[in-house]
């Protein structure tokens, strides 16, 4: 009686094992080409081209090289974004990777110190990248998201013996205080503006301990004129309120606190709108990993950091134009 049940047991147990096989291969027979890293490369690159097509020389570079790179510019552009939409977030890792299972794939793949070095060059033609997309695709908005989010650089405890980005003092990172998290953090806070639907308008990245509403100040560098910037109670300000207005005729709207005296209930419309950039905060801390740095300067922070929003903006584009919901970015590049 035991060994028939025991016999009825294995035979059940390697029966449900062959289907959780074939559900497997199947899965990975349908997102084989999502999972191509030459051919999610392949698409940046000829969207980084159309873009630069009147900037490149017939090599795709935007600098004059005496000995002409094995990789050109955009491939570098195109290579750093790529690596940072498939979830890969040490750059060991992602090189060891193109060097063992995708030799064939990158033939010229130079060292990963000279990919560093000309990425960190390459950061005004990436944030130009990012803002050409994001101005198409923002194109007829009026409403924009305010909102900041901590970037930590180390652990609390390490604070005092770390080194990352403290190249100078003025943009030495600090402690700061996330009232989300209600918690103390060591680093800096990227702040961003988006639309309503969550597409890229401009970010700056400051000291954590710089207070939210300072960032209102170089909003009106940003571009915005005759919109609704719609924010947190972290940027309540009169003043400010009334420079953007009377600037760039940007109107603020923020929450009201329960004990200022023109209290008014915030209104549900706006609370839904402001919900999509907190959506897109989880999607760049899950999918782009935006809170793990490896960077040692604040150079290589922020051009990582810039390569992960411009690849949400180019995921989104794609979705656009392959007739998906806008923000699904985990599956904008399986087609």
């Amino acid at each position: 009686m035991l060994k028939r049940m025991l016999k009825e047991f294995i035979k059940k147990a390697m029966h449900n094992t062959d289907i959780q096989y074939l559900r497997s291969k199947n899965n990975h027979i349908n997102t084989s080409v999502m999972h191509n890293l030459k051919s999610n490369f392949d698409k940046f690159f000829n969207i980084t081209k159309s873009v630069f097509k009147n900037r490149i020389d017939s090599f795709d570079n935007f600098f004059f090289y005496r000995n002409r790179p094995k990789m050109s510019d955009c491939q570098i552009i195109a290579l750093a974004i790529t690596g940072e939409t498939i979830g890969i977030d040490s750059e060991n890792y992602f090189w060891s990777k193109l060097k063992s299972d995708h030799t064939n794939d990158f033939p010229n793949l130079i060292d990963r110190s000279n990919f560093n070095r000309r990425r960190k060059r390459l950061y005004p033609f990436i944030d130009h990248l990012n803002q050409t997309i994001a101005s198409n695709l923002n194109e007829g908005e009026n409403v924009y998201v305010v909102d900041s989010i901590p970037i930590p650089v180390c652990k609390n405890a390490r604070e005092k013996q770390s080194t990352v980005c403290r190249e100078t003092f003025e943009t030495a990172p600090d402690k700061g205080y996330s009232a989300v998290n209600k918690t103390y953090f060591y680093g800096y806070k990227l702040h961003l503006v988006t639309s309503m639907k969550g597409i890229f308008q401009s970010m700056d990245l400051t000291k954590a301990s710089i207070h939210d509403v300072r960032y209102l100040s170089d909003v009106k560098q940003s571009g915005l004129t005759a919109c609704t910037l719609l924010a947190d109670k972290g940027y309540l300000s009169a003043t400010h309120q009334l420079d953007l207005f009377t600037s760039c005729r940007v109107k603020l709207k923020t929450p009201y606190r329960r004990n200022q005296k023109d209290y008014k209930p915030y209104p549900i419309v706006f609370k839904k709108v402001r919900k999509r950039i907190e959506t897109l905060f989880a999607q760049l801390c899950d999918q782009f990993m935006l809170k793990r740095n490896y960077a040692k300067t604040l150079l290589g922070l922020s051009v990582r950091i810039l390569s992960k929003i411009t690849g949400v903006t180019l995921l989104q584009f794609m979705n656009l134009k392959n007739d998906k919901p806008l923000n699904h970015l985990k599956y904008a590049l399986a087609n």
